[in-house]
């Protein structure tokens, strides 16, 4: 079995992915460990389980604050819950996180989170599993239960109830995915309604709320999201702090409701919150006791109250407004509603990568690069059926996610500034260039770039067509991101780089004689030529004085061993590794056509084009490519993203001999190539590296495969 790595490890996940791998009912194991087969092994050996990949030592608790040998870390212990009776779950707790708290009103989304079956004394084998949604999958996560007790306290979270667990148990799952336990600080609400739904998250801001904030609510619950709300602190004091009207700052609410009341004549918006801990209601205007009541009808009243829970209550939307500070949604995905009665957003999901020199362009802020980002593009067909709305728009969110910055914690990076515009584009379905966004504004934008792990924005727009840009803030910026788009009515997406024709050949080969070569180039050939092969020639000084002696600005020496051999594969047809006068020839055109080329993308007379202007460049020398063979190419050619005349020019003789190559093969002209391995071996020419076998090729995987 051969090992896939690099591009192929890409294609490789893409077709999991498109099996299934990784949704709601076949998760990834992370790191490989299968939750059910460990366990039995440990019921069959009677050892309780420990899991080498997170284990009870100091580097998983963290690496800067909580790194070992720090006072944090000191004396710290790792123990299995051992008091009479642990519990693994006690439903109706609801401590954890503000995202737990809204997890346990859904028993469903609660029990794909915390699966099934788990607990301390039927078969009790030391091992428990949790799943997360992380950068579009599901993963199942397995851990030991020994868990860091400090001075005779568990350190992270823990609950009420001194004899339940899998509030610890869930954090340690969490802080494992992540890296360590410190890798999970700074996170927010919207990231664990996030993991824990695989949902998509919007926050508003109630001093700035849109004017339709009651429509936007109104619809989030018809679709069955998740609603939390909270009212801002100043100070720790503040924490825990009850308003006059019993209020708690910091806390995390729950909007279950909304009704419209007839209340002296006039239509009253009323907003219905849970607090998850019970106890502390509001006591305001609408509150369960307030003479507000008196003045509806009775059996709306009665029906109003019939559903309420204990902690639950109404107030007016305007007292919503101003005694909260903040609203978060986290809209499901269809897979995470049982209801069919409830509305579905209409997803998709595109993986993306920024990456120095090819892809990671920056803003709007840097024009010379800001093309070079991934694009997408959204075809929006209907407009929202809302009988209140005279304005002919489609709803839609857009959610751009940085993946896995937090495990970078370690190495001391952490989240990029990332964000994304919108551009009506029409028809064109070609990866846009540098003019077009010079003369085009984008119709709409991320509110802000912000280094959060996601940055998401509900957005109206006619019917149209529209390209998105996801970027980092600065260009050069390198990582993974997911970009999710939810829309409320149908609409069509596509990658612009990939799912359209992306890539083609133009073939400059001349067809010329020995009658069309002037006498003064055999001369030049005789002389370099002499008795010997071609090759040989190839590395001569005299060879290199003919190429670079009218072009000193080239920061070039010459052809490199590579480069020459690379030459003569491509013009070589009988196979006797030397050329002859007429191949050489139209290898002697092609050279001075590719350093017109070079010197018209070598914008700053530098001697080397820049990564950006490398891509302009192949582009016009014949060859159009998608952005993951740019950044193979500017991966394997550029140094420090730079591109010199050598590594320019071996670049584009071994992308013709590729393309010419799969032409070959494809002999219906069909797009795809079939060959066996000694094919593909045959056409790398090198016997001795093992390749995966792959039946079927598509140009851009052949590509990929032998770049």
């Amino acid at each position: 079995m051969y090992s896939v790595g690099g591009i192929s490890a890409s294609i490789y996940a893409n077709r999991l992915r498109a099996e299934g791998m990784g949704s709601k009912d076949q998760a990834v194991h992370f790191a490989g460990q299968d939750y059910e087969a460990l366990k039995q092994e440990c019921l069959e050996s009677g050892c309780l389980f420990e899991d080498p990949y997170f284990p009870a030592e100091p580097p998983s608790l963290g690496f800067k604050e909580l790194a070992p040998y720090s006072s944090k870390t000191k004396d710290v212990e790792w123990m299995r819950p051992t008091v009479p009776k642990a519990c693994f779950l006690i439903a109706g707790d609801c401590w954890l996180l503000a995202a737990i708290a809204s997890l346990t009103l859904n028993e469903k989304l609660l029990h794909r989170v915390v699966p099934h079956g788990q607990s301390f004394q039927d078969d009790y084998a030391g091992i428990f599993h949790f799943q997360f949604w992380q950068f579009g999958e599901w993963v199942d996560v397995v851990i030991d239960d020994r868990l860091p007790v400090k001075d005779g306290e568990l350190m992270f979270v823990h609950s009420a109830e001194g004899n339940e667990f899998w509030s610890a148990l869930l954090e340690k799952a969490y802080a494992k995915l992540n890296g360590s336990y410190e890798a999970l600080s700074g996170g927010s609400t919207t990231e664990g309604f996030e993991d824990f739904t695989g949902g998509v998250s919007e926050m508003y801001e109630l001093r700035r709320a849109p004017r339709d904030l009651y429509r936007i609510i109104g619809k989030a619950l018809e679709r069955g999201s998740l609603l939390g709300c909270s009212i801002d602190i100043t100070s720790a004091f503040d924490m825990e702090a009850v308003t006059f009207k019993k209020l708690v700052k910091g806390h995390a609410y729950s909007v279950t409701g909304l009704k419209e009341v007839n209340f002296h004549g006039n239509n009253e918006r009323l907003i219905r919150i849970r607090n998850p801990w019970g106890q502390v209601e509001w006591t305001g205007a609408w509150s369960d006791n307030s003479p507000e009541w008196d003045q509806i009808d009775p059996s709306e009243r009665e029906d109003l109250h019939l559903q309420m829970e204990d902690g639950e209550f109404w107030m007016s939307f305007s007292d919503f407004i101003r005694q909260f500070s903040r609203l978060e949604i986290c809209n499901l995905t269809p897979d995470a509603l049982s209801d069919d009665s409830l509305s579905h957003w209409n997803t998709i999901k595109f993986y993306g990568t920024w990456r120095r020199g090819s892809t990671a362009g920056g803003c709007r802020n840097h024009p010379n690069t800001f093309w070079i980002n991934p694009q997408y593009k959204i075809t929006l067909l209907e407009e929202d059926d809302d009988p209140e709305d005279d304005e002919v728009a489609c709803s839609f969110l857009v959610a751009l996610m940085q993946k896995d910055r937090r495990r970078y914690r370690r190495q001391g990076q952490d989240m990029h500034t990332i964000g994304f515009a919108l551009y009506e584009v029409g028809c064109q379905n070609v990866h846009l260039k540098k003019n077009f966004f010079l003369s085009h504004s984008s119709c709409a934008r991320s509110e802000t770039f912000i280094n959060l792990r996601e940055v998401s924005t509900r957005l109206r727009l006619p019917p149209g067509e529209y390209l998105i840009v996801p970027s980092t803030f600065e260009p050069s910026k390198e990582a993974d991101f997911v970009l999710r788009v939810f829309t409320e009515k149908q609409s069509e997406t596509e990658y612009v780089s990939s799912c359209i024709l992306l890539f083609f050949f133009t073939d400059y080969n001349e067809e010329i004689t020995e009658d069309d070569i002037d006498d003064s180039f055999k001369a030049m050939f005789a002389q370099l030529a002499g008795e010997v092969g071609f090759e040989k020639i190839f590395l001569t000084d005299g060879l290199k004085k003919v190429f670079i002696i009218s072009d000193k600005d080239l920061k070039t020496d010459g052809f490199s061993m590579e480069s020459c051999r690379t030459m003569v594969n491509l013009m070589d047809k009988d196979g006797s590794a030397r050329l002859g006068l007429v191949e050489f020839q139209i290898l002697w055109n092609k050279i001075r056509k590719w350093l017109v080329i070079f010197r018209q993308f070598d914008l700053d007379k530098s001697g080397a084009m820049s990564s950006y202007e490398m891509r302009l460049a192949v582009e016009a020398a014949g060859f159009k490519l998608n952005n993951r063979l740019n950044q193979i190419l500017v991966a394997r050619y550029a140094e420090n993203e730079m591109i010199d005349f050598d590594n320019f020019i071996c670049c584009l003789v071994k992308l013709e001999a590729m393309f010419r190559s799969f032409r070959d093969f494809d002999k219906a002209g069909s797009g795809e190539a079939e060959m066996n391995l000694t094919e593909v071996s045959s056409v790398l020419k090198r016997k001795s590296i093992q390749y995966p076998f792959v039946k079927l090729f598509c140009l851009s995987n052949f590509i990929c495969y032998l770049a």
